[in-house]
């Protein structure tokens, strides 16, 4: 379990890090588009890339969450009730008391 959380926490900081460094990028590409220094024509599929790559991040968390939500669903079904925990310790306390206590050899 803590690899999975050591490799969720490198991951999440491997996206923050791309997506930092796109958008760098692409706001300087959009400065000298600004600037007149180079063309909508000639960088277009240079920011198109850099977009492509934003987009494929945010693929990326998206999965990340539905993996740590699925994980915190899963845990909370092994969890039991208060209720739950009652009723089965008022099974055991009711076998101990009748002496029905069972092994399974």
């Amino acid at each position: 379990m803590a690899n999975i959380k050591k490799t969720i926490e490198e991951s999440l900081q491997n996206i923050q890090d791309d997506r930092k460094l796109t958008l760098d990028l692409l706001k300087e590409l959009r400065a000298e588009m600004n600037n007149g220094e180079t063309n909508h024509s000639r960088s277009g599929v240079i920011a198109a890339k850099y977009v492509e790559t934003l987009q494929r991040s945010n693929e990326q968390l998206v999965k990340i969450a539905a993996m740590m939500s699925k994980q915190q669903s899963y845990q909370e079904d092994l969890s039991l009730s208060d209720e739950e925990t009652d009723n089965i310790f008022e099974i055991i306390q009711g076998e101990k008391a009748n002496g029905e206590w069972k092994t399974n050899s």
